[in-house]
C-alpha cells in the first residue's frame, strides 16, 4: 500500500526512467480514448428509452409502463426514463447518441452465451479467440504491449479484454491495483516454480515460460505504480455518487486523464436481471447510472484529454416486450446502446424497431452491434475495424 506522496514520488521516478521515455503515451491532442460500460443482466431498453406514444408499448407494459407526462421527452414518440436527468442534459448539448435496436442475427437469451457473443463480436463466442477489446489492444500496440494500455476497473473482468498475447490490467480502486490473472503476483510465481520442481525446471520450454511470467510480473508491478500515481494526482473537480459505478467511473476518469497512456477502459455495472418487481429495482439502477455518467461527463469536460473520451453503454440483451406475472420482464433480444462524449454527434441512430412486428415477442434487432463497434474503433481509436472484427461492418453517423 502507498500513500499519496509515495504515489507521486513513484510517478516522478518512473517518468525519468529509460522505460518510460521509450513508451509513446496517449496524446490528448490527437488520440481518442474509449470507455466500455457493460450493464450486466439484460437492461430493459423499453424502460430506458421509452416509446411512450406507441400503443403496443402501452398495452404490453401494464404496471411498468410510463405515461407521456412521466418521461423526459426526446421527440414526439420517445423519451428517457424520468431518472435520467443528467443524460437528458447531455442529449440537449448534442453529445448523447442513442443507437436503437442493437443486436445480431439468431439472438440467444442465455446470459453467458449472449455475453460471449458481445465480448468477442462473433457468434462463436470464446471459440473465436480473443475478446474484441483484447484484439483492439493487440492491433494498436503491435509487438511492444504495455499492460496499462487497456484497463478494466472493478471486479469480474469481462472476456472482452482477453488477449492471448497482450494482457490487460485490472484496477479495483485507486489504491488497490492487481494484475489481471489468478496467480497472485510474486506469491503466485513462487508457487508456480515450486510446483514445477527441479526436474521440470531443466526443460528449456518451461524455463522460457517462467522467464516470460517473470517479465509479465515485472511489467505489471511497474504499470501498477503508474496507474496508482495517476489516480492519486487526479484533481477532485466533481463529486461522484457514493455507489460502485460512481467509484468505477471516477477511477476511469483518473486513469484516462493521468497521462499513463491508457486508451481503453472497461467497467461493469450489475443488477439488471429484473424478472420480478422491476419498477423499484430498475428505477434505482437508472438513478445510479445517471448520477455516475453525469459526474463522469462533467469531470472529463474540464480537460483536453477528457474531451477526447467516448463512452459506450451496452447490455447483453433487452427484456421482453410483455410484462410478466411477477411485475417484471424476462430475457429478450434487442435493445438500445448509448454513446456519449464531446466528439459524439447526438441524436437517434440506427433504425427504430417496430413493436407491432415483434420477433417471438421480443424487440427485433434492426442494427447489428458490430456496426457500433466498427464506428468506435475507426472514429474513436483510429483502429482498423476490419482487422479487429474480422470483416467490414457499416459505420454509423455518431462519430466524425
Amino acid at each position: 500500500m502507498f500513500d499519496r506522496r509515495s504515489f507521486l514520488s513513484a510517478s516522478a521516478a518512473l517518468a525519468a526512467s529509460p522505460w518510460a521515455r521509450a513508451v509513446r503515451l496517449a496524446d490528448p491532442e490527437t488520440d481518442g480514448t474509449l470507455v466500455v460500460l457493460q450493464l450486466s443482466g439484460g437492461n430493459d431498453g423499453l424502460s430506458t428509452v421509452i416509446p411512450f406514444a406507441d400503443p403496443a408499448y402501452q398495452r404490453a407494459r401494464g404496471t411498468l409502463r410510463f405515461g407521456p407526462q412521466e418521461v423526459l421527452r426526446l421527440d414526439g414518440r420517445r423519451g428517457l426514463h424520468p431518472a435520467l436527468q443528467g443524460l437528458r442534459r447531455i442529449w440537449d448539448a448534442g453529445h448523447l447518441a442513442i443507437v436503437e435496436g442493437c443486436g445480431y442475427p439468431e439472438p440467444v437469451r442465455s446470459h453467458f452465451k449472449a455475453l460471449e457473443i458481445w465480448h468477442t463480436a462473433s457468434p462463436r463466442g470464446r471459440a473465436a479467440g480473443d475478446g474484441w477489446l483484447g484484439g483492439t489492444n493487440r492491433a494498436l500496440q503491435g509487438e511492444s504491449p504495455r499492460p496499462e494500455f487497456l484497463v478494466h476497473v472493478g471486479g469480474n473482468a469481462p472476456y472482452s479484454i482477453h488477449s492471448a498475447t497482450h494482457p490487460a490490467s485490472s484496477v479495483q480502486s485507486p489504491t488497490a491495483y492487481r494484475w489481471f490473472g489468478e496467480t497472485g503476483g510474486a506469491q503466485g510465481l513462487a508457487q508456480c516454480e515450486h510446483e514445477m520442481g527441479d526436474e521440470d525446471q531443466r526443460h528449456r520450454g518451461r524455463d522460457r515460460a517462467l522467464a516470460q511470467l517473470r517479465q509479465v510480473l515485472a511489467d505489471a508491478e511497474e504499470s501498477s505504480l503508474r496507474i496508482r500515481a495517476a489516480a492519486a494526482r487526479h484533481p477532485e473537480r466533481v463529486e461522484y455518487p457514493r455507489t460502485a459505478i460512481g467509484a468505477q467511473l471516477h477511477d476511469a476518469a483518473a486513469i484516462l486523464c493521468g497521462g499513463v497512456g491508457t486508451r481503453i477502459v472497461s467497467t461493469v455495472m450489475g443488477g439488471f436481471d429484473t424478472h420480478a418487481n422491476q419498477r423499484n429495482t430498475h428505477d434505482r439502477l437508472m438513478r445510479d447510472l445517471d448520477a455516475a455518467l453525469a459526474a463522469f461527463y462533467e469531470d472529463l469536460s474540464a480537460s483536453e484529454a477528457g474531451r477526447k473520451v467516448t463512452l459506450v453503454v451496452f447490455s447483453e440483451f433487452g427484456r421482453r416486450v410483455q410484462q410478466n406475472g411477477s411485475a417484471g420482464t424476462d430475457h429478450g433480444k434487442a435493445g438500445p446502446m448509448l454513446v456519449l462524449g464531446h466528439g459524439v454527434r447526438g441524436g437517434f441512430h440506427g433504425r427504430t424497431p417496430d413493436l407491432a412486428s415483434l420477433d417471438e415477442g421480443d424487440v427485433p434487432f434492426t442494427t447489428d452491434f458490430r456496426s457500433v463497434y466498427a464506428t468506435l474503433l475507426e472514429g474513436s481509436l483510429g483502429a482498423s475495424s476490419e482487422a479487429v472484427l474480422g470483416q467490414a461492418w457499416p459505420r454509423l453517423g455518431f462519430l466524425g
